[in-house]
């Protein structure tokens, strides 16, 4: 599902259930060591897809420890991203002589709690999943954008190092299958590579899922 959102160069492994048993290391085991079990299991599997994408590129085994803000910190030279929610996880990763970033992020197809929609649209926003809506009511929009944010944070913060909000972007969602976050704060990098302006992600709702994928170029604002 993952690999439909994302362009060539990109490895991604996905799994909709957990192996009884993941190979893991002391440097992981000690993120989650308060968790519950099915949070562990989740956790596990999700970092098991990663290796396993790894692989794919060529990389032997190796821990995947986690950031300041608990993003992943991929071998050197790679870039990737993780996702894993009720029954799905995943990892995509990719040269970083491919793209400059990456963010996936996946969903529950279903209606937020009361008030969040609220809190995670910015001007614009509320009257466009409005009017999605009626057109498309059977999709969850508001979820949508959720988790297009999500995406968009995650393939931001790499290469920024700086917090994203919801209140940060400004998402304008193609019915099609696409989305552009317009970024409404300063989108300069920590490589020195050109400020992020605009990003461009892709979406698919399946499997009772809602999955987004964010891609940065190497040379490009935007994807």
């Amino acid at each position: 599902m993952i690999e439909k959102l994302l362009p060539h160069g990109v490895v991604a492994v996905e799994t909709f259930e957990d192996a009884p048993a993941q190979q893991s290391f002391p440097e992981e085991e000690s993120l989650v060591a308060n968790a519950v079990e099915t949070r562990r299991r989740e956790f596990m599997t999700a970092r098991r897809c990663a290796r396993d994408a790894l692989a794919k590129l060529g990389y032997a085994p190796v821990p995947i420890r986690a950031g300041p803000r608990r993003e992943p910190l991929w071998p050197a030279g790679v870039v990737g991203s993780i996702t894993h929610t009720t029954g799905f996880r995943a990892a995509a990763v990719a040269h970083n002589s491919v793209l400059a970033s990456i963010g996936i992020d996946t969903e529950r197809s279903d209606r937020l709690p009361d008030g969040v929609e609220e809190s995670i649209t910015v001007a614009g926003e509320s009257e466009m999943l409005a009017a999605l809506s009626r057109a498309l009511p059977a999709l969850h929009w508001g979820r949508l954008l959720f988790s297009a944010k999500e995406s968009v944070y995650k393939a931001w913060y790499p290469l920024t190092g700086r917090w994203l909000g919801f209140e940060d972007a400004r998402l304008t969602i193609d019915p099609m299958g696409t989305f552009a976050a317009k970024l409404l704060v300063d989108g300069t990098r920590t490589d020195g590579g050109p400020p992020l302006v605009e990003l461009r992600g892709r979406f698919i709702v399946a499997h009772g899922l809602v999955a987004t994928a964010v891609t940065v170029p190497v040379d490009a604002t935007a994807a």
